[in-house]
């Protein structure tokens, strides 16, 4: 039977009608009706949905209309008499079913003069039942429409008033057919009918049988369930047929990467929504996922998950519901994904406001975070509503799916400021984290390597336990590096460099970007601080001011060489009779390898990877085993700040399988390293043997600090203190070995002690602690084996020595004397807060020179003294990289630092750093 209409004729007269339905469909047919003249004297509904009430019983009631609302219209069969009295006492003349999904007794049907017409989304006597529009796609449908037709005791059997059709693609979905015609059209195709009624022109043309179907409603899961048998065309028919509720089913045994997981007995339930045919003729790679039925594994890529049906055709899937939770397909081995909390501008914050009053004035209901969309009651109508008023109080256009991939408030908010934004430097960050409540504020970080942008798992799936060192509970556990994950990284770091946005970026662009991680880094730097303070023990106010404080410095401070980097013109003699120019060029090395101790965690990575990316190179890192967690936090910083995928790459692990496999790897160009002289030569030899690559080497050191009769007491005892316990002594400058003038040394040893005894000791968090614990266990034993052998070699144990009887790793700061020089303590650095003094005589300077060399380490060292002629000749003979003159501990971003002999080569911080990233290439032209 032909699809029939008529044109649209004023109706000659206003009707008494009854609307028996619900959804904004039948409020939006409510106003035409009015907007024609009819008069609605009743509106029947259903019950509200929790304090939300249906859009067609609000919309009558502002209009005065009275609304009866039914759970059910009958009892075991038959009408229920109060009911049906009720529908009856408005006497009404036609009724009108827009999209009714109840029961409506055969007496209410025939009971007004012109009885009741009802519309259906197609195009009779195709698809009876309640999901035609979903049959329509499911079934490949070229055309799809709408019908009105006269209500009768059977389904969607009565007699046909009105019919329109339109055209159906074999790339529409449920949305856009109801968007496009279904639902515009049928509104009016109801309002049309209605006047046709009132102009007695109504036709009543009755169903044929012949090429009727009648289709299974969709909620019964046997419904929905994929048969894999089926040719493509006919996956993706069923699949887009499914697209909006309930979506289309299978199981598959639980998998990772790695393949199915042969032990579990169990099945993860996947859902398949977005299909699409795939028009590519190349073979995709990716990880793949075994779903039973298909004789090829599905493909992940980025654009999706890939599924080659059995004749052959592919069809592409966009999203995927596992195990009730919605992802985007290319993440289902990301599983338990966390997101993080975007950091809002005030706009944002008013912009969120709005969004929940839109969704407070659809749903009906109060709004939070955790409120869904659909299980609130919204529907497909709702989903259209919310994407047209959002775009009233924010420029951005939302697409239906984006309200079907984030259905509760915080999901959608996120979604639509991340599109208005439209950067891939405000990118939301998926991870997975840890959140605590702690220093009176939220703290979360990551706990997955960082890797090519992306936090990833381990690929052994090992991971390392961190302790708390204030009272050692356990933080939690972060995935440790293989081999395999270290040549992940060291790839992506490859790839940024040559081919990433980050060659091609200006020096400048560069800068820019730098200066903005610098400005989040300040953001939270109380969340930075807090998280180094509970990792490494560091006293808050401490890594507020250094630990963090220094890092921001550090990173500006580079930023602003970025592009100032310059080569140099050199003269040469000339090939006569032409000419030459030469030139130099300082370029970036490539991939650098960086590993960091854990004094300073964070502090130790900005010292190093600001020159190393200011000077344009990509970088794979290790911090700590014992305290990554500062690093991985700088991780997401650095995808907000905008630094491309691939130039940064944090990957956590053991020393001896991590830490072994970068400085081993042949791609890597230069490695940085800070720790012990023990490790830095097995860096070094691993440097040499692999690839010859350049290194630099901040290592141990045994600095001695020489306090002359004519010192300012006050000052040398303030700072000598400093020198030693400063960071709990976990320090690479402490000074390992103090030589004071015999003719001072009782005094400055008494004053020492009494201020010693006023270092408040405790939980690094509190505002009025001065010292904290120790990092981690291993080296606070170490710490009580130093001083057992100091007091078994005879040195004096004037204060200390000993673990505090707390939990947590407390080590009293301690003070020795009477130490000579061939003592065990006197030459090992003990890395903690144990000063050791020795005498001197000030009538001998050449020999407490001679004394304080007497060592294979030379990072730093001090002299206390106001005769300038002393401390210049001082400063002169010592061998060590840094001297401080009646000072200590000042270092600063400018000045640059590395030490002599065994404490290493090579520099951090200032211009000379850059030295250490960059390599001079010599350009000569002859002309």
């Amino acid at each position: 039977m032909p699809p029939i209409a008529v044109p649209n004729e004023a109706p000659k007269k206003s009707l008494r009608i009854a609307i028996i339905g619900q959804s904004t469909f039948a409020a939006e047919v409510f106003k035409l009706l009015l907007k024609d003249g009819h008069q609605v004297v009743g509106v029947f509904t259903v019950l509200d949905k929790g304090n939300r009430e249906d859009p067609l019983a609000t919309i009558a009631s502002q209009n005065g209309t009275p609304v009866f609302k039914y759970k059910s219209w009958r009892i075991k069969g038959k009408v229920i008499p109060e009911v049906f009295e009720e529908y009856k006492s408005v006497q009404a003349e036609l009724n009108v079913l827009p999209f009714c999904t109840q029961f409506i007794p055969m007496e209410v049907i025939l009971y007004p003069q012109y009885q009741s017409i009802c519309y259906h989304p197609s195009i009779l006597p195709r698809h009876r039942g309640a999901s035609s529009i979903n049959w329509t796609l499911m079934e490949g449908d070229s055309t799809c429409g709408l019908s009105i037709f006269w209500a009768d005791d059977g389904l969607d059997t009565g007699p046909i008033l009105l019919q329109k059709s339109f055209p159906c693609t074999i790339d529409d979905t449920v949305d856009t057919i109801y968007n496009k015609y279904l639902y515009p059209e049928g509104i009016k195709a109801l309002a049309e009918s209605v006047n046709m009624v009132a102009n007695g022109t109504a036709p009543r043309i009755e169903q044929t049988e012949e090429g009727a179907t009648y289709d299974p409603a969709l909620f019964k899961p046997e419904t929905h369930q994929i048969v894999w048998s089926k040719s493509g065309v006919e996956l993706h028919n069923f699949i887009r047929g499914l697209d909006s509720s309930p979506g289309a089913t299978t199981f598959i045994k639980p998998q990772t990467i790695d393949g199915v997981e042969s032990d579990s007995d169990t099945n993860v339930e996947i859902k398949f929504f977005g299909s699409s045919l795939w028009e590519g003729e190349y073979e995709m790679e990716g990880d793949q996922i075994l779903i039973p039925g298909l004789n090829k594994p599905a493909i992940i890529h980025e654009g999706g998950l890939l599924i080659t049906a059995n004749d052959g055709v592919k069809i592409n899937i966009q999203r995927l519901k596992v195990n009730g939770k919605m992802i985007n397909a290319q993440n289902f081995f990301k599983a338990n994904e966390n997101k993080i909390a975007l950091e809002l501008t005030e706009e944002e914050k008013q912009f969120v406001e709005n969004a929940k009053n839109i969704w407070k004035a659809i749903l009906r209901i109060e709004i939070d975070d955790n409120t869904d969309f659909f299980e609130s009651g919204a529907g497909s109508m709702d989903v259209v509503r919310l994407v047209e008023e959002i775009k009233d109080v924010i420029t951005v256009e939302l697409q239906n799916e984006d309200i079907y991939m984030n259905t509760t408030f915080e999901d959608f908010y996120k979604m639509t400021i991340l599109k208005f934004r439209g950067g891939s430097a405000n990118q939301e960050i998926i991870y997975q984290g840890v959140e605590l409540d702690v220093n009176k504020m939220k703290v979360k970080f990551p706990t997955q390597l960082f890797i090519d942008g992306e936090f990833v798992d381990a690929d052994s799936g090992k991971c390392l336990t961190l302790v708390n060192p204030s009272d050692e509970t356990v933080i939690c556990k972060v995935q440790s590096a293989s081999a395999r994950d270290v040549d992940k990284a060291v790839k992506a770091a490859q790839k940024a460099f040559e081919e990433g946005e980050w060659s091609k970026i200006s020096a400048r662009e560069r800068g820019q970007i730098l200066f903005k991680l610098a400005d989040l880094m300040e953001q939270h730097k109380e969340e930075l601080a807090t998280i180094e303070s509970i990792d490494s023990g560091a006293v808050y106010t401490l890594a507020l001011k250094t630990h963090v404080g220094m890092s921001i410095e550090t990173w500006r401070y580079f930023a602003g060489w970025c592009d100032k980097i310059q080569g140099a013109t050199v003269p040469i003699n000339h090939a006569r009779p032409n000419r030459n120019l030469t030139l130099t060029k300082k370029e970036p090395i490539g991939v650098c390898g960086l590993i960091t101790p854990w004094n300073y965690p964070l502090m130790m990575l900005s010292w190093k990877m600001a020159a190393c990316l200011a000077a344009g190179n990509t970088v794979v890192m290790k911090p700590a085993a014992v305290c990554p967690l500062t690093a991985l936090k700088f991780a997401e910083l650095c995808v907000r700040a905008g630094v491309p995928r691939g130039v940064v790459n944090i990957i956590p692990g053991s020393g001896t399988v991590t830490g072994q496999a970068l400085s081993e790897h042949p791609l890597v160009r230069k490695l940085g390293f800070t720790g012990s002289t023990e490790v830095g030569r097995t860096i070094m030899k691993s440097c040499a043997e692999s690839n010859m690559k350049k290194v630099s080497l901040e290592l141990g050191g045994k600095s001695p600090l020489v306090i002359f009769e004519d010192c300012d007491m006050d000052k040398a005892v303030r700072n000598g203190m400093a020198s030693v316990f400063f960071n709990k002594g976990e320090n690479c400058i402490a000074a390992g070995r103090l030589f004071v003038e015999e003719s001072i040394h009782d005094e400055f040893l008494r004053r020492v002690v009494q201020e010693t005894t006023k270092i408040n000791i405790g939980d690094p968090l509190n505002r009025g602690t001065a010292h904290g614990p120790q990092n981690h266990k291993a080296h606070m034993d170490k710490l009580i084996e130093f001083c057992e052998r100091g007091v078994k070699e005879g040195a004096k144990l004037v204060y200390g020595g000993k673990r505090i009887n707390r939990p947590g790793y407390f080590f009293e700061p301690t003070v020795f004397t009477n130490v000579t020089d061939d003592m065990w303590i006197a030459k090992e650095e003990s890395f903690g807060p144990i000063m050791i003094i020795s005498k001197f005589s000030s009538k001998n300077m050449d020999d407490v020179i001679r004394r304080a060399n007497n060592t294979e380490y030379g990072l730093a060292s001090g002299v206390f003294t106001k005769d300038v002629s002393r401390a210049l000749q001082f400063a002169e003979k010592i061998d060590a990289g840094t001297v401080f003159i009646n000072t200590y501990n000042k270092t600063d971003v400018a000045a640059p630092f590395g030490g002599f002999k065994q404490s290493g080569f090579g520099k951090d911080l200032g211009q000379e750093a850059l030295n250490e990233y960059l390599k001079t290439k010599t350009v000569t032209i002859e002309y």
